[in-house]
């Protein structure tokens, strides 16, 4: 039988291992690097360049001894700053501005002072930066209710409207009877970031008006009080065209009895604490109604806050009721427009201005106000002391007059 291809198992027709001739792989690879190594040590003997002739550099590292190190220089009082040279060196310090003025070369004149250098320099810090309102709530001003704390007077005679109240501030730069503006923002805490940008754009002296509604109004109220700001509370009032217009929850109505409104009111005086004082949301036809309008008035007589009408209304009897119910209120001058152009804003805060230097204060009262609003009036606040005029507290406005003034509207 004659065998093919098909009859060889795979691999079985290769010739075993053990019958092919060794070769001497392993003889040749040493006899190489010991080639290799002879090759190389004969280079090094004749060049001397143990690299191989790659870049290579040498470096020497000492220990630094104490002489190496600069010598410190002797301090006297304030430390001085040290006089750095071109090259680096510490020769000579500055102890003095008419040391720094001969080093500089630089010729000073000092109109009214003389020729030399002053001496100490003074910094003076406005005082009201630093400035610390009375903590909020005080023990002896909360009455506790099932809707929560709400103001009264303390049995030691103490008034919210007075501790609750933003000091006078008058820095150096005011003279004594200086004419002065107080200036009211209401609309706070109904919008977050809004509130946040009045708190931290408007001056500290400005007071700030919380609605009794929105979500954290005890703490954007605390906010607003440790940067400065006096707040009061805007009470939600009817207005003439009331369902229509509706200020919200807890409003006051011409049409509830006095136990109704007085709960009402209880309620929205429950909302935040530390407020000085309240100020009316709308509400004309409600400040029209003697019936209903003053036993609310002696409600918050008796609390011991007081009452910022906030002049939307020639109709509001507030100026007349509030001497004889022993009440401190007050009213604007001038009353800006929320939904005002510019031109508007900036004509009512020229007018602003005019009447504080006729009349010594003037009062100043705005409610939702948009941010560009806000802006121009921090602007306008920030740049009184500049002309003369001292930003105070609303509550520095109480009992200015006997006869509340006539209000001064923009339109």
């Amino acid at each position: 039988m004659v065998e093919s291809d098909f009859d060889k198992p795979l691999g079985l027709d290769r010739t075993p291992v053990s019958a092919r001739r060794d070769v001497p792989y392993k003889s040749i690879a040493f006899a190489g690097l010991g080639l290799l190594g002879l090759g190389l040590f004969v280079f090094i003997s004749l060049t001397g360049d143990p690299m191989g002739s790659e870049p290579y550099a040498v470096a020497a590292i000492h220990e630094a001894k104490p002489a190496d190190l600069p010598a410190p220089a002797a301090q006297t009082g304030a430390q001085a700053q040290p006089d750095l040279t071109a090259t680096g060196s510490m020769a000579k310090r500055m102890t003095s501005a008419e040391d720094l003025e001969q080093q500089s070369g630089v010729k000073v004149v000092r109109a009214g002072t003389g020729d030399s250098a002053p001496g100490a320099v003074i910094i003076r810090v406005p005082s009201d930066l630093g400035i610390q309102l009375a903590p909020a709530p005080d023990p002896r001003l909360v009455e506790k209710t099932h809707f929560g704390p709400i103001p009264r007077v303390g049995t030691d005679g103490a008034r919210p409207a007075e501790v609750y109240a933003r000091p006078v501030v008058t820095t150096s730069g005011i003279k004594a009877g200086a004419p002065r503006i107080a200036l009211l923002i209401g609309g706070m805490g109904l919008d977050t970031a809004a509130t946040e940008h009045a708190i931290e754009a408007l001056p500290g002296a400005v007071t700030l008006g919380f609605a009794p509604y929105g979500h954290g109004l005890e703490q954007e109220a605390a906010h607003a009080r440790e940067h400065g700001h006096e707040v009061v509370l805007q009470l939600p009032m009817e207005p003439f065209d009331y369902p229509i217009t509706n200020p919200g929850p807890h409003t006051l109505l011409t049409s509830a009895k006095t136990a109704e409104n007085t709960e009402d009111l209880h309620w929205l005086m429950s909302r935040f604490t530390g407020y000085a004082g309240v100020t009316n949301f709308l509400g004309a036809k409600f400040t029209a109604d003697e019936a209903a309008l003053k036993p609310i008035l002696r409600e918050i007589a008796g609390r011991g806050l007081y009452y910022a009408d906030d002049g939307t209304s020639a109709q509001s009897l507030v100026a007349g009721l509030a001497s004889g119910l022993d009440l401190s209120a007050v009213q604007p001058d001038v009353v800006f427009d929320a939904s005002a152009k510019p031109l508007a804003l900036e004509a009512a805060l020229v007018k602003l201005e005019a009447k504080a230097r006729d009349k010594g204060i003037a009062v100043g009262i705005a409610s939702g106000l948009p941010l560009s609003s806000i802006d121009r009036i921090a602007h306008f606040a920030q740049a009184l002391e500049a002309k003369g005029i001292n930003l105070v507290p609303l509550s520095a406005a109480l009992g200015r007059d006997k006869a509340m003034p006539a209000v001064t509207r923009e339109p």
